[in-house]
């Protein structure tokens, strides 16, 4: 994917979670989306010890591979990602699973990580939620919104869940299924770009309300 140097988003940085069952267009659209605006996107997954996975898509059994190695992710690569996105499908089940019941999932700890980063944006969009709930206090008491089929599950996390198709709560965006991907990667690229344009982390409050509650799908 060829990213173009004059975007708006030129020398931004945004990390997206895999796994099997993703849903084809979502993530062909942010690979396309997000580099039209100028920013590298970087896929990342749980190798397992591979040097990369090759999945398959939801819908089609589109094969894509992924060689991000998220157990990887230091601190300081965590801090260099302006957004990081954890998509619908199945993606967030499968990246939930943890050997050890007393314990939770990679993906899960690194997702937490990014929550303790004012200065990353986290996009949660449809049952991507399901990653939050081992982390359920990072969105207890904040507005979001997800799939209908979970909605009694961000309920219990302690979010409190608005009927919309995106929601901007500060450092989170959440959106209501795949098929809103469009919305939901506009309401990133305009808050990274007014972060761009120089507002540092505080900028995520600054421009919430003028992006909340934004409707319409494509």
């Amino acid at each position: 994917m060829i990213t173009l140097p004059d975007g708006r988003l030129h020398g931004r940085k945004v990390a997206i979670l895999m796994e099997t069952d993703y849903v084809e267009f979502e993530i062909d659209y942010y690979l396309r989306r997000f580099a039209e605006e100028g920013a590298t996107v970087e896929l990342l997954t749980r190798l397992w010890g591979s040097p990369s996975l090759t999945f398959t898509g939801h819908e089609h059994q589109v094969p894509i591979t992924v060689d991000g190695d998220l157990e990887a992710v230091d601190d300081e690569r965590l801090r260099s990602w302006d957004a990081l996105i954890v998509p619908s499908g199945m993606v967030s089940d499968r990246l939930r699973y943890a050997e050890r019941v007393d314990r939770i999932s990679p993906a899960a700890e690194l997702l937490g990580r990014a929550f303790a980063e004012p200065s990353v944006l986290k996009g949660v969009i449809c049952h991507g939620m399901w990653l939050v709930s081992p982390i359920a206090e990072a969105v207890a008491g904040r507005a979001v919104t997800c799939h209908n089929n979970l909605i009694s599950d961000v309920r219990h996390m302690g979010a409190v869940y608005t009927d919309q198709d995106v929601v901007v709560s500060d450092d989170l965006v959440t959106a209501r299924s795949g098929d809103h991907c469009h919305v939901f990667a506009r309401t990133l690229v305009d808050l990274m770009a007014a972060r761009a344009s120089g507002g540092g982390a505080s900028r995520w409050r600054g421009t919430t309300g003028r992006l909340r509650g934004v409707r319409g799908g494509r």
